[in-house]
């Protein structure tokens, strides 16, 4: 860990628990931290981690209820952010497909403030071997497409959304190419009640994790049983 004395002053708590762990903390130069961080304003401390991707079938290993796919996104800021939505809707994994941004890109890091490390995180060129993936892995392959005849209020009315599902996600610019289209098990749109034209990638894949999040634990009754942890 490298940390300036101003910052270091801010997080003493921090710097004793890395230490306690046997993590080596060195005091740098703000111009040091400035070029570690790769950001316009630095926060005086940066961490060096090893790599936290696993091969993909750790990342599917078992019975995951929810994952998302990621096909082609290169923004690191989007694919950041959709990692941050598919932990907070407890997700089991995020797999990077195709030519997907690195994860441990700078700013997709930081875009996920800090959810990199809870869902198992892989990543696979081959787009096709992802999707057999979760097909073994018993989990229901959903693309979300603006222009898919269905909705996700339909699927979500229907009980379709309380399965197993890995969730297919194109680039915010391109969407999903036409082949990985008709490999998945469905597509489904998010209705949009107003005027807007589209939503982002990451307001999109919001919904529709949470749609599924919000069905199968309605199903095994664990939505309760969170309320009242939350409300505790």
């Amino acid at each position: 860990m490298f940390v300036t004395e101003p910052a270091a002053a801010r997080h003493r708590d921090l710097l004793a628990a890395a230490e306690a762990a046997g993590v080596l903390v060195s005091t740098v130069t703000e111009r040091a931290a400035a070029g570690l961080s790769e950001t316009v304003t630095p926060q005086g401390i940066v961490a060096v981690c090893d790599p936290v991707d696993v091969p993909l079938a750790e990342a599917l290993r078992g019975h995951p209820r929810l994952v998302a796919v990621l096909v082609g996104v290169a923004d690191p800021g989007n694919a950041g952010t959709v990692l941050r939505v598919a932990d907070a809707a407890g997700a089991d994994a995020v797999v990077f497909a195709g030519d997907s941004v690195d994860p441990h890109n700078g700013k997709c890091v930081r875009a996920s403030t800090g959810s990199l490390f809870h869902p198992s995180v892989a990543r696979c060129r081959d787009v096709g071997t992802v999707l057999a993936a979760a097909q073994a892995a018993g989990l229901r392959r959903l693309a979300a497409d603006g222009h898919a005849e269905r909705h996700l209020d339909a699927a979500e009315d229907a009980g379709d959304l309380a399965r197993p599902t890995a969730w297919v996600f194109g680039s915010e610019a391109h969407g999903l190419p036409g082949d990985v289209l008709a490999a998945v098990d469905g597509a489904l749109r998010v209705p949009i009640y107003g005027a807007a034209e589209s939503l982002n990638l990451a307001t999109a894949a919001a919904v529709c994790l949470y749609a599924s999040a919000r069905a199968q634990r309605r199903g095994t009754g664990r939505a309760g049983a969170d309320n009242r942890s939350r409300a505790s």
